[in-house]
């Protein structure tokens, strides 16, 4: 038997599967030793078949164990689906079977061991299922599949800012600015709220009222004066009592603020990060995303694909409402100049009438935030919202006011304090240029890139209305 030492050290001396995959030639025929969740047993008198994972690779290792050279084949074969393994065995190629090598094992430990109610069998499970063991869902194919494409994602988006030279901004999550200006944030206090009729907020840990920010743009963009191009990427929160498959109450947030630039300006750079992250994904998650093409959407890679051989379409909001109104189409929120663009209007017009991602500019200025730049005409703004096939709304910006008189009437007009936004209005005193920025919902992207319908399936652990568990 093994001693526990020998068990620690190789542990640390194991290979990698993923190694294994990329270089099946070099490990052919050499002894190996690696470790692993079993993702399915099937264990006869004599032979037994295991399929391990160890998560550096998507598909898993076949490991063949045999009576005649593994000493405890029978406790081997008590095991259960999730198990973890220790195994030592050398590699063969098998070009003609399903994968295309396999470990014929001379030690197999067990390093923990499953019970016979694992929940996840062999079996197809519904989403909903899934979300009631999130702490288990990531060893699902699935599962694993996104999350490893939103792990890459978060790379590439860090890479081509880098390579553009954005500097990274931490902005801060507590905040006592809303920066929406529609008051659906989650409250932070220390206060004992459920033994005070009235609050004095001058008791409170930070002498005012605080709550969790909805964006760190206003923050952002008080770095781009300084820095000119800067980037965040967190989380963010909103208390939006909705149970729509497109919203949460925590979700990531990407938001490039920059310095000398206008409107199209800004498009061009939101179009050239989404080209960016979906090469990446397409190139370093094929096995990935062919899984989640058979599995999930049979279109997502065609998609993908395109997104990247065209140039995105731009096309004003009022033309797009006439788009909308000539098309023939019956949608159930009726569309008029002034309404807000519904799901079914985004999808409509990227899937059916554009047939790829097209950006919407020029939008009334009553259904946009306060910071954005009034146009010309006076009734609208220079906003600009990215609709992608699938998904809808994928990206949010506009030029922002500069003009200091501009803002600070538009901040009066919808009752905001002036004192509460003083730092954002400075900004416009001492040297305020021209510039812009955007928003990327960091799970609507990853719906993006992985074809799944429902928010709650691309963040690791989901807070929506009436679920904040594990």
């Amino acid at each position: 038997m093994e001693s526990a030492y020998l068990r620690f050290k190789k542990l640390h001396e194991r290979d990698i599967i993923k190694d294994l995959f990329d270089n099946i030639d070099a490990y052919d025929g050499k002894e190996v030793c690696i470790v692993g969740w079993a993702k399915n047993l099937r264990i006869g008198k004599a032979v037994g078949f295991i399929e391990l994972n160890d998560g550096t690779h998507f598909k898993n290792c076949q490991i063949v164990c045999s009576v005649k050279d593994n000493w405890n084949y029978q406790e081997i074969a008590s095991q259960n689906i999730g198990a973890c393994l220790y195994v030592r065995g050398v590699v063969v190629k098998t070009p003609q079977s399903k994968q295309p090598f396999e470990i014929v094992s001379n030690l197999v430990l067990i390093l923990g061991e499953s019970t016979p109610d694992y929940p996840l069998q062999n079996k197809k499970h519904s989403y909903e299922f899934l979300r009631e063991i999130a702490h288990l869902r990531p060893r699902t194919n699935t599962f694993r599949a996104v999350f490893k494409i939103r792990s890459e994602a978060a790379f590439a988006i860090h890479d081509f800012f880098h390579s553009q030279n954005f500097v990274y901004v931490h902005t801060p999550i507590l905040t006592a600015s809303d920066c929406e200006g529609a008051g659906e944030i989650f409250q932070v206090t220390t206060l004992p709220l459920e033994e005070k009729k009235e609050v004095d907020y001058k008791d409170d840990f930070f002498g005012k009222k605080v709550g969790l920010t909805v964006s760190g743009q206003l923050n952002g963009e008080t770095f781009a004066m300084a820095f000119g191009n800067i980037y965040t990427f967190g989380p963010t929160f909103r208390a939006e009592n909705s149970n729509t498959s497109r919203h949460a109450a925590e979700f990531w947030m990407i938001e490039p603020e920059m310095a000398f630039c206008d409107l199209q300006s800004n498009m061009e750079n939101a179009e050239a990060l989404v080209k960016y992250v979906v090469k990446h994904i397409l190139t370093r998650c094929r096995d990935e995303l062919e899984f989640l093409n058979q599995a999930v959407d049979s279109g997502l890679i065609a998609r993908l694909e395109a997104a990247l051989d065209c140039k995105f379409g731009v096309v004003t909001y009022t033309e797009a409402i006439k788009l909308l109104q000539q098309s023939g189409q019956t949608f159930e929120y009726p569309v008029s100049w002034g309404c807000d663009l519904k799901s079914e209007h985004e999808r409509y017009l990227a899937e059916i009438i554009y047939k790829k991602p097209v950006f919407i500019i020029d939008y009334p200025k009553h259904l946009k935030a306060f910071y954005m730049r009034a146009n010309d005409d006076q009734t609208t703004v220079a906003a600009m919202d990215l609709l992608v096939p699938g998904i809808g709304e994928l990206v949010g910006g506009s030029q922002r006011e500069e003009r200091l008189g501009r803002l600070e009437k538009t901040i009066e007009s919808i009752h905001l304090s002036k004192e509460d936004y003083a730092f954002y209005l400075d900004l416009r005193r001492y040297g305020g240029v021209i510039h812009s920025g955007y928003g990327i919902g960091f799970e609507r992207l990853i719906m993006y890139l992985t074809g799944m319908t429902n928010i709650r399936d691309v963040i690791p652990f989901p807070r929506t209305v009436g679920n904040c568990n594990f």
